[in-house]
């Protein structure tokens, strides 16, 4: 049996308040490389510069070559978006109301598959 990820399936992913948040610390400590508890540009960019994150996130496939340009503003918007208080820093508060709020903007856009 095969799980269809759709929209029905994301809301509630992100209504199931532990399996949520768990997945929100993991992604976190991940990104958290000298794990002060904050997120700084660098240790995002470093993440960012995995052509997986630009697939899974942006849909940038391995074909598609970007600019060193496009590749520090792409850098900057995601950590501007995510940075909410604009400290220059991303906590696990903001990181995890920034998850989501993408998830679920996703999962408004996405089909309810009939079982």
């Amino acid at each position: 049996m095969s799980h269809q990820l759709n929209g029905a399936a994301i809301c509630e992913f992100v209504n199931d308040a532990r399996a949520f948040s768990a997945s929100v610390e993991e992604r976190f400590a991940r990104l958290d490389g000298d794990e002060d508890g904050l997120i700084s540009f660098a240790e995002m960019a470093k993440e960012l510069m995995s052509l997986e994150m630009l697939r899974a996130c942006f849909g940038v496939t391995a074909g598609v070559a970007l600019s060193h340009e496009q590749l520090v503003e792409l850098h900057r918007d995601v950590f501007a978006q995510l940075d909410r208080d604009g400290r220059r820093m991303v906590d696990l508060r903001e990181f995890g109301e920034e998850m989501r709020e993408m998830l679920l903007a996703v999962a408004c856009d996405m089909p309810v598959s009939k079982m």
